[in-house]
């Protein structure tokens, strides 16, 4: 059989079906360096946790909506696809005509597909617009804090995200980087969309080949590849904004900063130096005051801000370094680093966000928007940050905070999920338990039996991307890729277009919704539209679709591989002012200020996270545990795939110790071990290393969420550390998510035999009954009743 062309949130890839029904997988040819992602693609196709059929649990079947405290708990019934559409037909007709179309909650994550069209998000979305509206999210786990930030102070988000200064012209450039969070290669493989050429890895070479200075500022070595010359800088976790004042107070204090970029460029300099000076409040930010905080020397911080005054400097911050606690404050503090600097604007200077954290950041590939699938508009105005799900369910009507304005949770009775995994993104998995029994009705698209899938009550089996034709490709990728369908779906999966397609011919609005075409006339009318654009704005002139198809990609048209962010806004701020009050950089924001928040103050400042070492809660949980992006897995995707099973070690996911913390409590590598709050626990392998600082411990993102029974709070038997994460915001300005890090204690296992890890394979599927209309009279009502007012949740010690 011939290889077929697709691509993937981890790049493209050809596939080569095997008699047996499997794949064989190869890198694409152009691509200098494969993700080692692709190792987990042919196992996790038809492993066992693959939902097959259409499935209802059994509690919500017998007893109707309202039952949802057997979420997670019970075994499922398997049920024909007319039936199952029946079902979730009747419960979104329901909900709609007694509560409204905001009672439905339209949840998803862009993650599932790389395709354009076959995109879980924009289907879910696209179907619930037309079917009346829903309450959606906004933002993303990733970026939450970001994406409100950076609009207030440089005016545009996506100038800093997507548009950041190349990787070649850093190359040439810059002499010195410091690299806050690092630039971690493990990430650099995912991009939405994917890339057809990894190229991250190779500048990252050039780097070193050129004698280019890294100064690491992370607390574990791994956050920059061995290569480039490196200075490592292991800082407390959490403390990176003390750091960057004590730098920036430097730089003032010895008279190295750039007075005249700081007059022309920014705004509000003089009340941000009124606080680095300690004028405002009797405390200097200099390097004195922050060697403590941080676990660096006073010298060691000045010595780095005079090498930083003296050459091309490149200040870079990470995304993760936002997902905590005050997470505006690292990033707005490395922005005011940068312009006293003066090097905003300049090739190899200034200020960047993301290099490391996602494969595009820095990219040289074309900035041209690819084919996607239509949206109407949503009639329902509600909506919530992404990482407030739990809150959503958990308090139907109480106010909140968001970017400046007072917001109200609507009153959701049922969640439509389709692509993506909260139960993976999500922080404090037991109350996110609480959180999905309150809805009446649940349904979730799945292709695995994830925890997610497994505490729904309707679950509609889903395609994977090498079961369906789609086109393909990411943010400054350099081809557009056709996706072609390399298998037969696994046992009655459908697509999500397919099963959305058909709830709209129950609900009344299949023709709106299909627009009368099949998937495959969808993608030739969607890759038409586009060309003719690109066409009509001279970008290029793509070939017809078939012969596109043939070929199996489309390289795009290429541009000027040196780029430079704010270089334009440098040269003249005031024919190109920056979108923001001032048309300059804001290091204090009137607007901001005015706000009156105590979690985000007019400027940046250090903010004691209440979760960090020396603080009153480290008493009991003295470690620091740092939940950072998994090298072996897409988030939780190919958690089931050779590469993360390949990484687990006693079974479960690998957790990283320093010798001396291993040691202090009897601990050896391979043991297992126990991590602990008094959110949760986990159980997990230990690995000993001394690529961290002591007083850290690292345990990946992504491992499928197993609680043991009757634990509580949890225990996942299987290593996923959101079991142990606040669900907290990372401020009222954002709402952004804090799950990068958590205070824990670690011992080893000592309780006999540990809980098996059971996500590995279904959960108990029971056969189907004989067909009925509708579920039995139960505990809860049956679909087309009106439902009793819920109760109020339970207090919550943290909220």
């Amino acid at each position: 059989m011939s290889d077929r062309p697709t691509t993937s949130h981890w790049g493209a890839f050809r596939v080569r079906p095997r008699p047996d029904g499997g794949v064989l997988v190869e890198p694409h040819p152009d691509d200098p360096a494969p993700s080692p992602l692709l190792a987990g693609v042919a196992g996790s196709l038809h492993h066992r946790t693959r939902v097959r059929r259409p499935a209802v649990r059994e509690g919500w079947l017998r007893g109707g909506p309202g039952t949802g405290a057997g979420r997670g708990r019970e075994p499922f019934v398997e049920v024909s696809w007319e039936r199952a559409l029946d079902l979730v037909a009747g419960e979104l007709a329901r909900v709609k005509r007694e509560f409204g179309p905001q009672a439905v909650f339209g949840g998803s994550y862009g993650w599932a597909s790389a395709g354009r069209f076959h995109h879980a998000q924009s289907q879910l979305h696209r179907f619930l617009a037309l079917f009346g509206g829903y309450t959606s999210s906004r933002n993303s786990y990733s970026l939450g804090t970001s994406l409100v930030l950076l609009p207030r102070v440089v005016g545009d988000a996506e100038a800093v995200l997507r548009a950041a200064s190349s990787w070649p012209t850093i190359v040439r450039h810059t002499r010195l980087i410091v690299a806050f969070g690092g630039v971690p290669a493990k990430n650099v493989y995912v991009t939405p969309g994917g890339v057809t050429r990894h190229t991250t890895p190779g500048f990252l070479a050039e780097l070193a080949a050129a004698g280019t200075e890294v100064a690491l500022v992370s607390p574990l070595r791994d956050d920059l590849p061995d290569g480039p010359v490196t200075d490592w800088l292991p800082v407390v976790p959490g403390t990176d904004t003390a750091l960057m004042l004590a730098l920036t107070h430097t730089l003032v204090a010895e008279g190295l900063h750039d007075r005249a970029f700081l007059a022309r460029c920014t705004s509000g300099w003089p009340v941000l130096e009124r606080y680095l000076d300690g004028r405002a409040d009797g405390t200097p930010k200099d390097a004195d005051w922050a060697a403590p905080i941080c676990g660096l020397a006073a010298e060691r911080i000045r010595a780095l801000a005079r090498r930083m005054a003296a050459t091309r400097t490149l200040v870079t911050v990470t995304w993760s370094l936002q997902r905590a606690r005050y997470g505006e404050q690292p990033v707005w503090a490395a922005l005011a680093l940068a312009c006293a600097l003066g090097q905003i604007g300049l090739p190899g200077g200034g200020f960047g966000h993301g290099y490391g954290s996602m494969g595009d950041v820095g990219d040289t590939g074309p900035a041209l928007r690819l084919p996607f699938l239509p949206q109407p508009a949503n009639p329902v105005e509600e909506f919530i940050p992404c990482a407030r799900i739990a809150d959503l369910l958990l308090h139907p009507g109480e106010e909140y905070p968001y970017d400046g304005t007072t917001r109200r949770y609507p009153d959701v009775r049922l969640v439509h999920w389709a692509g993506g995994n909260p139960f993976h993104h999500h922080q404090d998995l037991g109350r996110l338990r609480r959180a999905f029994a309150r809805p009446e009705t649940v349904v979730v698209h799945e292709p695995h039996w994830t925890a997610t899938a497994r505490h729904a009550d309707i679950v509609l089996p889903a395609t994977t991307p090498l079961e369906r034709e789609d086109f393909g490709g990411g943010r400054r990728d350099t081809h557009l890729v056709a996706m072609h369908r390399a298998v037969d779906p696994v046992g009655e999966a459908r697509d999500d277009h397919a099963i959305l397609a058909a709830l709209a011919e129950r609900l009344g609005f299949a023709p709106e919704f299909t627009e009368g075409r099949t998937p495959r006339q969808w993608l030739e009318h969607l890759y038409g539209q586009w060309a003719e654009q690109l066409r009509a704005d001279g970008a290029g002139d793509p070939p017809p679709f078939d012969r596109f198809w043939a070929d199996g990609e489309w390289q795009l048209p290429g541009q000027p591989a040196e780029r430079t962010l704010f270089a334009e806004f440098r040269a003249d701020p005031e024919r190109h002012p920056l979108a923001t009050p001032s048309g300059r950089i804001e290091l204090h924001s009137p607007a901001i200020a005015a706000l009156g928040l105590p979690d985000c103050p007019g400027h940046p400042a250090w903010l004691d996270p209440p979760e960090r070492p020396g603080t009153p809660a480290a008493r009991r949980h003295p470690l620091l545990l740092v939940a950072n992006q998994p090298a072996t897995r897409l988030h939780s995707q190919l958690d089931v795939g050779a590469a993360s099973l390949a990484d687990k070690v006693a079974g479960r996911e690998a957790v990283e110790v320093h010798p001396d913390d291993a040691a202090a409590r009897s601990v050896a590598d391979g043991d297992l071990v126990r991590i602990f709050n008094d959110r949760g626990a986990c159980l997990a392998g230990a690995r000993i290393s001394d690529r961290l600082r002591p007083g850290v411990l690292r345990l990946p993102t992504g491992a499928w969420f197993d609680p043991v029974p009757g634990t509580e709070p949890p225990l996942c038997a299987h290593g996923n550390p959101n079991a142990l994460t606040a669900d907290l915001p990372s401020s009222r300005l954002s709402q952004g998510c804090t799950g990068q890090h958590a205070l824990v204690q670690l011992e080893r296992w000592t309780g006999g035999d540990p809980p098996p890890v059971t996500v590995h394979h279904p959960p108990v599927l029971l056969p189907c009954p004989d067909p009925a209309p509708s579920p039995t009279p139960g505990p809860g009502p049956t679909p087309g009743t009106r439902t009793a007012p819920r109760p109020d949740p339970a207090p919550e010690a943290v909220r």
